[in-house]
């Protein structure tokens, strides 16, 4: 009877490390849309996303800019950047849904969801 009480309880202890380490290994949750954007693209657009003159860089509050770019667009952009300007790519930097998350993001600071 003892020897069935301890290995139930081996097992039961084995289980549960089981599952912490398995919690632990988890994914860590992707960024929200705006310290996604804080971390990969204020440098070059703003904080605000109203971009730099002096660099050239799009103001993405804009609703002339917003209306001239298609989300389509967009994601080519930021994944491959932009040639002969400063944009760098994104590709292998950042997940899909990474950048439509930031697609979002940035239709939200024009107060529109794109097309």
């Amino acid at each position: 009877m003892r020897f069935r009480v301890s290995a139930f309880l081996g097992v039961l202890v084995t289980v549960a490390g089981v599952v912490c380490i398995a919690g632990a290994l988890q994914a860590v949750p992707a960024p929200d849309a705006a310290t996604l954007f804080l971390h990969r693209c204020s440098m070059c657009h703003g904080r605000d996303g109203k971009g730099y003159a002096a660099i050239k860089t799009p103001n993405f509050t804009d609703p002339k800019w917003q209306a001239s770019v298609k989300n389509k667009e967009m994601a080519e952009i930021i994944e491959h950047g932009k040639k002969g300007t400063a944009m760098p790519a994104f590709e292998g930097k950042l997940k899909q849904e990474e950048i439509r998350t930031l697609i979002k993001y940035i239709r939200s600071l024009g107060g529109s969801k794109g097309k």
